[in-house]
């Protein structure tokens, strides 16, 4: 593979390290100038990624396959992140709560970090399999992901929530822990805005997947691990949109379903690569 895109996807894995930790000082200390520069590493970050992405891409042509580098374990965790990092800065420049990057980077980083280090991961690029050339690749990924990093976004603002609302019951909390956070009125309502954004993309990567299955294999749905879980995680989410709008759970009901909901996320898709086999197993490489 080529230097430049592997070089760029390796450096963005300490960038957001970087950024993760200057997150985390500026809750702490509450430093607004560690804020900032916590911003701009990160949107550098993001830039550095962005370009490794299109270079993969590029040189996913030169080597003859001519994909988006979408295709395994290692292109999705590297998706999943630049994703991640877009719906939090969105998200920022919305709210200008820098604080929930204290909660939101790390999942961005970690993912790269497993990207980058673990010897389960390839990196390199590989042609499609058959089950993989379609035009639907593009559709079913990006929009599961976008549902997938914006669960991960709601769990950590489902974290921030629990933390703020244990400090207004146990003093023992430091205020330099919990006096940066947001209010928990606002907590609660990016939880929700932000679950209804995951939710509406998973159902969308749900419908193109199951389209795309019954191009490659002739049916809508098999009852394949990824897509039991999937359905499984829909349901999970559905669940706290419903209670929410039913029955007018908020606050600490929807933090822990939000969490919840993410462990889920993450079992749909190490889990049933690493545990189950079933259609989606070409996605573990």
């Amino acid at each position: 593979m080529n230097l430049s895109s592997s070089y760029l996807l390796s450096l963005t894995t300490f960038i957001y390290l970087g950024a993760a930790a200057l997150y985390m000082i500026h809750w702490i200390f509450r430093v607004r100038q560690v804020g900032i520069l916590a911003t701009v590493v990160t949107v550098g970050g993001f830039l550095v990624q962005t370009a490794g992405i299109i270079l993969r891409w590029k040189e996913s042509y030169h080597l003859g396959y001519g994909h988006a580098p979408l295709s395994n374990l290692y292109e999705s965790l590297v998706f999943f992140s630049w994703v991640t990092i877009l719906v939090y800065l969105v998200i920022e420049w919305r709210v200008k709560k820098r604080v929930i990057g204290a909660f939101a980077t790390p999942f961005a980083s970690l993912a790269m970090a497993y990207a980058s280090f673990s010897p389960s991961v390839a990196d390199s690029i590989e042609p499609l399999i058959p089950a993989l050339q379609s035009n639907w690749l593009l559709a079913h990924v990006i929009t599961c992901f976008l549902g997938y990093a914006s669960f991960a976004v709601a769990c950590g603002l489902g974290i921030m929530y629990l933390i703020k609302m244990r400090s207004a019951h146990h003093e023992e909390v430091p205020e330099s822990v919990t006096g940066s956070l947001p209010q928990l009125k606002v907590l609660d309502d990016l939880m929700h805005q932000t679950i209804i954004f995951g939710f509406l993309w998973l159902s969308v990567g749900i419908i193109t997947g199951a389209v795309w299955a019954n191009q490659a294999w002739g049916t809508y749905w098999s009852w394949d691990p990824k897509e039991t879980w999937s359905l499984i995680t829909w349901f999970i989410y559905a669940t706290a949109l419903h209670a929410r709008f039913v029955r007018g759970w908020a606050g600490q009901r929807i933090a822990w379903l939000s969490i919840v909901g993410f462990l889920s996320v993450i079992f749909t898709y190490f889990g049933v690569n690493f545990l189950l086999s079933g259609l989606h197993s070409y996605g573990s490489g």
